[in-house]
């Protein structure tokens, strides 16, 4: 681990294979020296090791399983005593199975992942960005978000509470130069598929999007100034309509009033 870090520096979490590696590769062709968080602590040496050489920046390594309140502790120090110019929250398990007794360990797995270290982490980078009034913080969600399957329920939840954390994050940071971004993949190719319950072979081949695709198209939202960013979405128009009907809905919860369906007869 190196001693020092620089005010444009890119923390990213499970950063030692596919989407994370490749965003340590990207951001650190874009100038950011790096923090790399993963369990691994030699595929994290390799993968910086990679790239200092290729870009020549600073990279550390910090290995820590965010899984666990320990390694959750170890990163929350490093952000609240650090600037760290963009955060980028993308560690994260799948476990598809229906819910039952039995996978109560790895949908509670999921909640420490996928939802407890990454609202602890906001927390702790959030004050000095805004006392420097910059900085970014990039949340990996999925297209599950949105949309439910009979053994995603857990995995389908988390998600969804990275989409409505990170969009409210945005309405209280508006007026600011701190920004948040939500990316939503779809199907990709990594490692989290490995231990999910569904292989990745059980996906059409078409459906699947590569790692460099999904990062480089999530970072081209990021330059465009989008707060939600589906990559692999074409109709811009859709995407649209289903934020404003969003807000519709809700809108039309305000009146205080039972519906009419549903009224005492």
């Amino acid at each position: 681990m190196m001693s020092t870090i620089s005010n444009k520096t890119a923390l990213i979490t499970g950063a030692s294979s596919g989407i994370g590696a490749v965003y340590a590769d990207r951001l650190a062709a874009r100038g950011h020296d790096l923090v790399l968080v993963a369990r691994r602590a030699d595929r994290l040496d390799a993968i910086a090791a990679q790239i200092r050489a290729r870009h020549g920046v600073q990279v550390e390594t910090l290995v820590a399983d965010l899984a666990s309140d320990a390694g959750q502790a170890s990163v929350e120090q490093l952000l609240m005593n650090r600037p760290v110019a963009i955060l980028v929250n993308n560690a994260g398990i799948a476990r598809l199975a229906p819910i039952n007794p039995a996978g109560l360990a790895d949908s509670m797995a999921q909640i420490a992942l996928n939802v407890t270290a990454l609202t602890r982490l906001t927390h702790a980078v959030l004050p000095g960005m805004k006392q420097r009034n910059e900085g970014t913080i990039i949340n990996i969600a999925s297209v599950m978000a949105l949309s439910t399957m009979p053994m995603g329920s857990v995995y389908s939840a988390t998600k969804a509470y990275v989409l409505a954390l990170s969009r409210t994050l945005q309405q209280e940071l508006a007026g600011s130069a701190v920004k948040v971004q939500v990316v939503l993949p779809a199907a990709t190719a990594t490692e989290v598929w490995d231990n999910s319950g569904v292989p990745l072979s059980a996906m059409a081949p078409e459906s699947v999007m590569t790692t460099d695709h999904l990062v480089d198209a999530a970072l081209r939202g990021l330059d465009l100034g989008e707060s939600v960013t589906w990559p692999s979405v074409a109709d811009t128009a859709l995407i649209e309509r289903v934020e404003a009907d969003r807000i519709a809905l809700f809108k039309s919860a305000q009146t205080g009033q039972v519906a009419p369906r549903l009224a005492a007869k």
